[in-house]
C-alpha cells in the first residue's frame, strides 16, 4: 500500500509541466541567463573605462620599448627652470627662467644665443581621465613671460604637466601635481645629477 502511494506521488510529480518546476527555472534557465547578462555588462563597462593612450616620448623598435630622455637631459644641461601660475578665471602665466650665467653672457650653457621662443607647448594630462586633459600654446608676452587660457576641471586630481619647446633646442620640463592649485615650479629632473 505504501509502495503504491509513493508510486502515485512520483507519477504526480512527473506529470507536472517543466515550466512549473522551480528547479528548472532557477538552475537550468535563470543562472545561465544571469551569467550571460553579467558578462555582457562587464564587457560594456570595461570598454567604457578603458585606459587612454600613453602620452610620452616612448617608441618601439621591434618588440623592445624605449623611452627617449634626450629632451629632459637638454633641460638639465641648459639648467632651465620655470614657474607656472594659475589664475581662478583660467588664465595661465608661465615664466621661463634661464640660469644667471646665461643671462649675463647672452648665451645658453651649450653656446647657443639666448632667446625666448615665440611659443611653448603646455600639456596638462589627468592621471586617469582623458576627458580632463588640456593642451594649449603658451604665447610669449615680454621678457620671460608667457600666457594662455586653460579651463581646468574644478575637482582636485593628479595631473602630469609638461612645458616643451619644439625648436632647434628641443627641451621639455615635467612635473606631477594635484590641480587646481595656484603655482607649480619646474626644475630639471634630479636623475641626471648622478650621470654628470
Amino acid at each position: 500500500m505504501a509502495t503504491q502511494q509513493q508510486s502515485s506521488n512520483f507519477k504526480h510529480q512527473d506529470r507536472q509541466p517543466w515550466y512549473k518546476n522551480y528547479m528548472v527555472i532557477i538552475f537550468v534557465i535563470g543562472m545561465p541567463l544571469f551569467v550571460v547578462v553579467a558578462c555582457l555588462w562587464f564587457v560594456y563597462y570595461s570598454y567604457q573605462i578603458r585606459d587612454s593612450v600613453v602620452r610620452d616620448d616612448w617608441y618601439m623598435d621591434g618588440k623592445t620599448l624605449y623611452h627617449d630622455i634626450s629632451r629632459d637631459k637638454l633641460t638639465y644641461d641648459l639648467d632651465l627652470r620655470g614657474d607656472l601660475k594659475f589664475a581662478p578665471n583660467g588664465d595661465v602665466t608661465f615664466y621661463l627662467n634661464y640660469p644667471e650665467e646665461s643671462l649675463q653672457s647672452g648665451k645658453l650653457l651649450n653656446g647657443d644665443p639666448l632667446t625666448y621662443p615665440d611659443k611653448l607647448e603646455l600639456s596638462i594630462s589627468h592621471a586617469t581621465d582623458i576627458h580632463k586633459d588640456r593642451d594649449t600654446i603658451l604665447t610669449h608676452q615680454s621678457g620671460n613671460k608667457y600666457s594662455a587660457h586653460v579651463d581646468l576641471d574644478a575637482t582636485k586630481g593628479k595631473y602630469y604637466l609638461q612645458v616643451s619647446y619644439d625648436g632647434k633646442d628641443d627641451w621639455r620640463m615635467q612635473d606631477v601635481a594635484k590641480l587646481p592649485r595656484a603655482e607649480i615650479s619646474f626644475s630639471p629632473l634630479p636623475v641626471f645629477e648622478k650621470h654628470s
